[in-house]
């Protein structure tokens, strides 16, 4: 760690990190890693697996999409092709579908990101403008196994993700607001940068739900020196993150099977809207995801 305030960071956020997953995490863990080519230590690529997201908020796994992050050594990913490997470098993260039963045979289901560690661990500094990483990774994160030998590495990565999003807080907000504005203020920032179909008060509900972290986050960090503003304004940063966003989805209807049925999931789930897609668009997810994200923008659903 580089300083007093990323030690008493890193000794906050250590037991949310490391508590131990739920039963079913580490099934759809296991089998996203089986899939990626396996772990490190066993021949494979992957030296880390991270549980975060909606799943990880609220702790219900069985009816939900659970959020999955699969990093691989520096070498990359061996089970992934070579186009795969080109478009992970280019705009990453590549995203797959799992699923697994349960032993109650219930289906598990899980999205999951995969990129190297370093890309990984480079995409939490402010040199990296855009949020897309290091505001969710400031956020409460579980960590279901890392390898002995990348654990300071990724706890590092965490700190930096936090104290990356403080800094752009605390310019955003001023040095005397209070935590709750701190924090709300600079999600609901980061939610602009993605065509992200959340309620108007999701930014309020994490902080509510995390309250006393966020505070004593701010409490270390408020005392600490802020780095320059680096990485663009984010006027800059919603107009990059959205043409980011549409590449993503655009790479995620070839990721996975049924990326047309995901998105029509992760929109219901967030706004309550529920789309109707027909045999053609669910055939044809590039064709249809104008007109669809269209229409949600016209509504006001997204945006």
């Amino acid at each position: 760690m580089s300083d007093r305030f990323d030690e008493a960071v890193a000794a906050l956020i250590r037991p949310d990190l490391h508590r131990p997953p739920p039963d079913e995490v580490r099934k759809l863990a296991a089998e996203a890693i089986r899939l990626a080519g396996g772990r490190r230590s066993e021949g494979g690529g992957i030296v880390a697996t991270l549980f975060y997201g909606s799943c990880y908020r609220d702790g219900i796994v069985g009816d939900g999409m659970v959020d999955l992050y699969l990093l691989a050594d520096s070498e990359g990913v061996p089970a992934q092709g070579r186009i795969a490997a080109i478009a992970n470098r280019l705009v990453p993260p590549n995203v797959h579908y799992v699923q697994c039963r349960d032993d109650d045979g219930r289906t598990l289901r899980a999205k999951y990101a995969l990129l190297t560690l370093q890309q990984f661990s480079a995409r939490m500094r402010p040199a990296c403008g855009n949020p897309y990483f290091w505001a969710r990774f400031a956020q409460p994160t579980g960590i279901v196994e890392v390898e002995a030998d990348c654990r300071d590495r990724l706890e590092a990565a965490f700190v930096r993700a936090i104290r990356t999003l403080h800094g752009h807080a605390r310019r955003l907000t001023g040095p005397d607001s209070p935590p709750e504005t701190l924090w709300v203020s600079v999600l609901q920032e980061t939610y602009r940068t993605e065509l992200r179909v959340e309620k108007p008060d999701r930014a309020q509900q994490i902080y509510q739900a995390n309250r006393e972290r966020f505070d004593a986050v701010a409490a270390i960090l408020d005392r600490a020196p802020v780095e320059p503003e680096i990485g663009g304004t984010w006027a800059w940063r919603r107009f990059e993150g959205m043409a980011l966003s549409v590449l993503r989805l655009v790479k995620a209807a070839f990721t996975f099977a049924g990326g047309a049925d995901y998105l029509a999931w992760k929109i219901e789930r967030h706004s309550g809207v529920v789309l109707q897609l027909t045999d053609w668009q669910k055939r044809h997810p590039i064709l249809a995801s104008g007109p669809i994200l269209w229409r949600l923008w016209r509504q006001r659903i997204i945006g």
